[in-house]
C-alpha cells in the first residue's frame, strides 16, 4: 500500500548498516566536526517514480524508513534534495536540512526503473513538524549556518549545540555572519568557523 521500505538505524555519526538497501541517518555532517580557530538534485516525478526523490516524503520507524505519500498520516519528513554518490563528493544539502539519509545498496523490491537496483546516494530531509534541528540555533542538521551556536570540542574543532542551552553542551559562540575571508569579519569576532559553501568563513561572537 505504501510501497518501499528500507532498514536503518538512527545514529550520529553515520554507521554502516546490514540490510540489502540501507539508510543511515546523519544528524551532523558538518556541525559535529567543524574547524574553529580564534582571531545535482533530481526533480520529483511523483510518489513512487524515483525512490525518495525531491519533494517526496518518508515515514520513520524504529528500524526502517518507508517512502510514503506526503498526505499520509505516516509521513514525517520531506526530501529537500536528492543526490547521487557520497556526501563527501556531492553537493551540500540545503541549509535547513534536519538530517541526511544515505542510500547505500541494491534491493529489487525498491527498484525505481526496473533494472533491479536503486542508485547509491543521499537524501536531504526536513521534518514535517518540529523540532527542526537544521534551523539556525537548532543545534543540529548537517551544516553549520549563520545563527547557529557552537562550543569548543578540542584540537581546533567546534561542535554545534542548541543556542537555547537545551543541548548536552552549553553554547559558547554564535555565528553571526558568513564571509569570503577572515578579514571581512566584524571586529567583535572571537572565533572563526569553517562553514564551506560560497561564503566559507563563519564569524562567531561569544555568547
Amino acid at each position: 500500500m505504501f510501497g518501499r521500505s528500507v532498514g536503518g538505524v538512527c545514529a550520529v555519526p553515520v554507521l554502516a548498516l546490514t540490510s540489502a538497501l540501507t539508510l543511515a541517518l546523519a544528524g551532523c555532517q558538518g556541525s559535529s566536526g567543524s574547524s574553529g580557530e580564534r582571531p545535482s538534485s533530481r526533480a520529483s516525478s511523483g510518489y513512487g517514480a524515483v525512490f525518495l526523490a525531491a519533494d517526496e516524503c518518508s515515514s520513520r520507524g524504529r528500524t526502517s524508513f518507508n517512502e510514503v505519500p506526503c498526505r499520509s498520516e505516516r509521513a514525517v519528513a520531506r526530501v529537500l534534495a536528492r543526490h547521487d554518490g557520497e556526501t563527501s563528493d556531492g553537493p551540500a544539502c540545503p541549509a535547513r536540512t534536519d538530517f541526511v539519509l544515505h542510500i547505500s545498496e541494491n534491493r529489487p523490491a525498491a527498484d525505481e526503473n526496473g533494472d533491479g537496483s536503486v542508485d547509491r546516494g543521499y537524501a536531504c530531509m526536513r521534518n514535517l513538524d518540529r523540532p527542526h534541528p537544521g534551523d539556525p540555533g537548532g543545534g543540529g542538521g548537517p551544516r553549520t549556518i549563520v545563527g547557529d551556536c557552537v562550543t569548543a570540542a578540542g584540537q581546533g574543532q567546534v561542535r554545534e549545540t542548541a543556542c537555547d542551552g537545551s543541548g548536552r553542551r552549553a553554547p559558547q559562540y554564535r555565528v553571526v555572519t558568513a564571509v569570503l575571508s577572515r578579514s571581512a569579519c566584524p571586529p567583535s569576532t572571537s572565533l572563526y568557523v569553517t562553514l564551506g559553501g560560497s561564503r566559507p568563513v563563519g564569524c562567531a561572537v561569544t555568547v
